[in-house]
């Protein structure tokens, strides 16, 4: 395996051993056994891998969730990031040798089936290509289909991408100048369930844009970028909040800085205001941690596509505000590292986000987290260093470089699964086993948050636990270093 250009944090050589990890044979054991295991009476699959609970009577077991549900594409996807690196990278993916005389037959046969698996969790995800019903189009095809298109040229996937591009263009409503995130959003105290009266936003949204981008450059058809990019300044109009950052570190970027919330309800007719809310987080007024970190990722793709300003600026102010958080967040967020750093004893801990940067912490001894959200900021905050990069502007370039591998360092030390996986080779069968027998666990991270916002909006609290969508921004960070030639 090539070297890892390291994060500039002081600790150079740990980093780049934790961030070999990310390309360890326990992921790939992880993800192949999940996509064996999952498919027993659910092939073709009708509900898909979500969360994995750190305690209970199913500890350590993918939970899955039916197939309609927003996460369905990220489990699908992590087979195509494993595709990615085998046809791309086999560098770092031993196990896909491509010169004939060195193929073993097991080599063979796990290449097919990895093959195998990808299309047999892809093929349903490639049917709802025309659902009209969510704005979550991009997280449920892009994440396979995409990839799919671009590894194999399979036509077909590819026109699902276009058409689910349509299916999401026809949920703008032209008097917002927005896409309708979600068509109803009921809790202890409002009722949203009018599509005349109503018209619900969330910061999430921003990550679905790129799906809009993408199907237009392949179209020659500018409208559907020219709806993506007016969505995204409503939400810049309606979403942000601009913060202030006392004793703020490393200043050295001087954008605004901005908060987010999570829902906005429009008039659809006027597209004035008519409430600002949360769903996912602690209360209306707090900082989600993951909506700040769709933000983060969201604005820096549409400035990717667009390379207007204004979203440059608005990622990098959400980035700032998001690092300052856990920047300035209580001391108790910090663990002793098992491992001396070049200076003696270290902590780990500080960079692997509160679920919500508002919420009181119930319990200082384990506060809660959310380790999703931390990897898909760093994921927008390694395409801020890249734009900087591209810019010629070094300083920021480097400073969002070292942030992002700061992050998901951290996260790799203190949420990285202990229960590891391995793949076992007998004869030409493969199985996958556990490293020590009895010990599973089915996500790569630990202490990722889907919900726990306050008891008084009457939503599922599920916390604390592995999810599918952290694992997916965890590899898709890896593979994105492949790509920027760092690995």
């Amino acid at each position: 395996m090539g070297s890892i250009t390291p994060s500039a944090t002081g600790n150079d050589s740990v980093n780049t051993q934790v961030l070999l990890e990310l390309f360890s044979e326990n992921v790939f054991a992880k993800s192949l056994r999940v996509a064996i295991e999952a498919l027993e009476n659910n092939n073709p699959p009708t509900a898909y891998p979500e969360f994995v609970p750190q305690t209970g009577e199913d500890e350590g077991r993918y939970f899955l969730r039916d197939a309609d549900f927003w996460t369905c594409g990220f489990f699908p996807g992590i087979l195509y990031l494993l595709r990615e690196r085998a046809v791309r990278y086999p560098q770092v993916f031993p196990y896909l040798g491509h010169e004939t005389s060195k193929i073993s037959p097991w080599n063979a046969s796990l290449r097919r089936q990895l093959a195998s698996l990808s299309h047999s969790w892809t093929l349903p995800i490639q049917a709802m290509m025309s659902r009209t019903d969510t704005h979550d189009m991009g997280f449920i095809l892009q994440p396979s289909l995409q990839m799919d298109w671009e590894l194999t040229s399979n036509d077909n996937s590819l026109q699902a991408i276009l058409t689910g591009a349509r299916s999401l263009a026809s949920r703008y409503v032209p008097g917002v100048g927005a896409i309708r995130s979600w068509d109803a959003l009921i809790q202890t105290d409002v009722s949203i369930t009018s599509l005349t009266d109503d018209c619900v936003v969330i910061i999430d949204s921003m990550m679905n844009l790129d799906l809009l981008y993408y199907a237009s450059s392949h179209m020659s058809d500018p409208s559907l970028a020219d709806m993506a990019t007016t969505h995204a300044r409503t939400v810049m109009k309606s979403l942000l909040r601009p913060e202030m950052a006392t004793g703020r570190k490393d200043a050295i970027c001087t954008y605004p800085l901005y908060s987010t919330f999570h829902v906005v309800n429009f008039d659809p007719w006027t597209g004035g205001i008519k409430q600002q809310r949360t769903a996912q987080g602690y209360r209306a007024d707090s900082t989600w941690a993951r909506g700040q970190a769709w933000g983060i990722a969201g604005f820096a793709q549409t400035y990717k596509w667009t390379k207007e300003k204004d979203f440059l600026a608005v990622a990098c102010g959400l980035a700032e505000y998001f690092l300052w958080r856990m920047e300035t967040a209580p001391a108790c967020v910090e663990s002793p590292a098992s491992t001396l750093g070049r200076h003696g004893e270290r902590t780990i801990g500080r960079y692997v986000p509160l679920w919500d940067f508002d919420a009181p912490i119930e319990d200082e001894s384990n506060p809660l987290r959310d380790s999703s959200a931390g990897v898909i900021a760093a994921n927008g905050m390694l395409l801020l260093s890249q734009s900087f990069r591209a810019l010629g502007d070094e300083k920021l370039a480097e400073r969002y470089y070292t942030a992002a591998m700061r992050i998901v360092t951290d996260t790799i030390e203190f949420c990285l699964s202990q229960e590891k996986a391995r793949v076992v080779q007998s004869g030409e069968s493969i199985r996958v086993e556990d490293v020590v027998p009895g010990q599973r666990f089915d996500a790569i991270l630990k202490n990722a948050t889907a919900n726990h916002n306050s008891k008084e909006y009457n939503s599922t609290r599920y916390s604390d636990h592995g999810l599918v969508y952290a694992d997916y921004y965890l590899l898709e960070f890896g593979n994105q270093l492949l790509r920027m030639g760092l690995v």
